[in-house]
């Protein structure tokens, strides 16, 4: 569903990634993990489109997301290419980026009517329908600055998922939560996760989450793949020396 094939990314003199191949199976879980600066949400930028790939190209669903073809020569691809590209994909923010002038339901049903071109009473439908979904059903026409950080974030998933989306991008989604309402959220992603066929690529420093919702788990350092395998491999034998250091500092902070 989504393959990298030797992509570079450098923000001028500083390096990123560096010439990354992987892969991601179509209904596959990833999660990529290891320290900040590795990399990891330039790859969800790259996919959202939100950044552009130095070298190397992106594909997702087979269709090429970095460049495109101009008569017989491949070129890096244009503003409207890259608006039907990303169609298939969604991603949550760490900041919540909800309008703040838009009520929940405006917030989750703009996307749907203005980027696929939904009647807006059937995207409305279907965005209350994903608000019982996140216990958000009371609050259609509340505005984000009268809901908590975490009913924020079920607003911004709720929005996500209204694009129905094949690939969702989850970009440390509990990091600016307060403690208390984590598990709140990452419950309701690993419902997400468990229920759907949707392929999911999360960065997250909360090991016990990557745990339960991934079938694979890669480790990034200076913008390369130092390990990958199976959740249990990971967190409980890791093959690399460079990923137990992470762990262990991580699970001991």
């Amino acid at each position: 569903m989504i393959r990298f094939d030797q992509v570079s990314k450098r923000f001028g003199d500083v390096t990123v990634l560096r010439e990354l191949d992987f892969h991601v199976e179509r209904g596959e879980r990833v999660t990529l993990i290891g320290p900040s600066g590795s990399g990891k949400t330039t790859i969800l930028r790259l996919l959202m489109t939100l950044e552009r790939v130095t070298s190397g190209t992106i594909h997702v669903d087979g269709q090429c997301l970095s460049h495109m073809r101009r008569g017989e020569r491949r070129v890096p691809a244009d503003e409207r290419h890259l608006r039907q590209a990303r169609k298939k994909i969604g991603m949550v923010f760490q900041q919540f980026n909800l309008f703040p002038n838009m009520n929940v339901l405006r917030n989750i049903t703009e996307a749907p009517v203005r980027a696929l071109g939904v009647p807006r009473e059937q995207a409305e439908e279907k965005a209350r329908e994903l608000l019982k979904m996140v216990d958000l059903a009371d609050k259609a026409h509340a505005h984000p600055s009268q809901l908590s950080g975490g009913q924020q974030q079920r607003v911004a998933i709720a929005r996500a998922l209204a694009m129905e989306p094949e690939v969702l991008l989850l970009d440390e989604v509990t990091s600016a939560l307060d403690p208390e309402l984590v598990s709140g959220v990452q419950n309701l992603l690993r419902d997400i996760a468990h229920q759907g066929n949707l392929t999911l690529l999360c960065v997250t420093h909360e090991m016990h989450f990557a745990r339960d919702i991934s079938h694979r788990v890669l480790m990034f350092d200076q913008g390369q793949i130092v390990e990958e395998g199976p959740p249990e491999q990971i967190f409980t034998e890791p093959a690399q020396q460079r990923t137990r250091d992470f762990l262990q500092a991580i699970l001991n902070a």
